[in-house]
This record gives C-alpha cells, structure tokens and sequence, in this order.
C-alpha cells in the first residue's frame, strides 16, 4: 500500500507544478500592457473623389454584364472564365487573384460611366 500512495503523491505533485506554471504563465499575460487600438486612416478628397471608391467589384461586374454582356467582355477582357460558361462567381474569383484583369475591367467600367453620363447630358 505505501507504493500506492508514492505514486499517487508524486502524479499530485506534479499537477501541483502544472497548475503553479499555469498560474504564473496567466498572471503575466494579465499584467502585460495591452495593445493600443489601431487608428483607422480617412480616406483623403482625391480618394473620396474617384469614382471607384466604395463601389465592390461584385458591383462592376454586375454593371457590365447588364450593360454590355458577355460577349463584349470576352472580346475585351482576353480570359477564359469571360469565354467559356461564364459565371460571376468564377469571374470574380478570378480578378481578385489577378491585378492586371481587374484593372483591365475597371478601365471598362470607367468607360461606361462616361458614356452613361454622355448619353444623360444627350437626353436633356
């Protein structure tokens, strides 16, 4: 019976020092300084001014396939998820990952609000 109370001291011994580290592990995470709050930048006027601004690229997307359509994008826009069974969730997987496309349809975008806002100074 003592060897049975040896081992049982020692496996309570050790959780005695498991739980003193843990302890002192918590306590100087708690004392520690905490973080300072990151500070949002403001956009500045000439970002505010831009017309892209704000607008998602989900958005865009979703313009010129309404204005312009699928066709007109493949002819202009040289990429396979424009070509073949074009979807908005592919395409738009698609420019996230590459910079040139996106901003090869940004630059369409942008055309077609200046003709929009062409054609509305036609009208009146």
């Amino acid at each position: 019976m003592n060897t049975e109370n040896n081992n049982d001291n020692k496996s309570t011994d050790k959780l005695k020092q498991a739980d003193e580290f843990s302890d002192a592990a918590f306590n100087a995470k708690t004392n520690e300084e905490k973080p300072a709050k990151k500070i949002k930048r403001k956009a500045t006027n000439k970002q505010l001014n831009h017309p892209l601004h704000g607008v998602k690229l989900a958005y865009i997307l979703e313009s010129l396939v309404e204005y312009y359509g699928w066709k007109y994008l493949e002819r202009e826009v040289n990429i396979l998820c424009f070509k073949h069974n074009p979807t908005i969730k592919v395409s738009l997987k698609f420019l996230r990952k590459m910079d040139w496309a996106r901003e090869h349809v940004e630059d369409i975008y942008m055309g077609m609000l200046k003709e929009e806002t062409y054609q509305k100074g036609l009208v009146k």
